[in-house]
């Protein structure tokens, strides 16, 4: 016996029996429509973002920086290497900008652009109180995808609690850039 079948004979008229199936082509249609829309402003917000709330990162001392667990918090995004001058000088003012957020709930990070050894023997000469991940070279890459098209060091993204970039600089970001940024959030 077929669905329609089925249904008539349970009670309902020919007609009513094709208003259900019209109304549950519809609702499918629409179900249809929403997941493609929400699919678009997926793919819309991974291209603006770069892709990075996918990324996941090793860590100089062991275990992993995973950018997702980040999502939904402010987070200042620092690129840098130790062979870059600029990126060591500005080290001790993102970690005072780390201090002066945190109860703002603002998160930094730091992605080396580098080999694992140097940025290990640096950190132990010079800490930082903030996350440190291990981009490699190919952090380059990812720092291009979120607005670096020369791909130079240093390279400072904030995002917003929506994980949407509020605001990017190249080249070294001096304590009043900061200060300026923190009134974005």
């Amino acid at each position: 016996m077929s669905g329609l079948s089925s249904l008539r004979g349970g009670g309902l008229s020919r007609r009513q029996g094709l208003a259900l199936a019209g109304a549950a082509l519809v609702s499918g249609g629409i179900g249809l429509g929403f997941q493609a829309w929400r699919q678009r402003q997926q793919a819309a917000f991974d291209a603006e973002t770069g892709g990075l709330w996918q990324q996941r990162f090793a860590r100089p001392d062991g275990g992993e920086l995973v950018m997702a667990d980040l999502f939904g918090r402010p987070l200042l995004l620092n690129f840098w290497a130790t062979w870059c001058p600029p990126c060591l000088r500005e080290m001790p003012e993102l970690d005072r900008f780390r201090q002066a957020q945190v109860a703002r709930g603002v998160q930094v990070v730091g992605l080396a652009v580098d080999g694992p050894t140097p940025v290990r023997e640096y950190l132990k000469k010079t800490p930082v109180g903030f996350g440190i991940g291990l981009a490699g070279f190919d952090g380059t890459e990812l720092s291009r995808r979120l607005g670096n098209a020369q791909g130079a060091l240093p390279f400072t993204v904030l995002f917003g609690r929506d994980g949407r970039v509020l605001a990017r600089k190249m080249g070294e970001i001096s304590a009043a850039e900061l200060q300026n940024w923190a009134q974005k959030l």
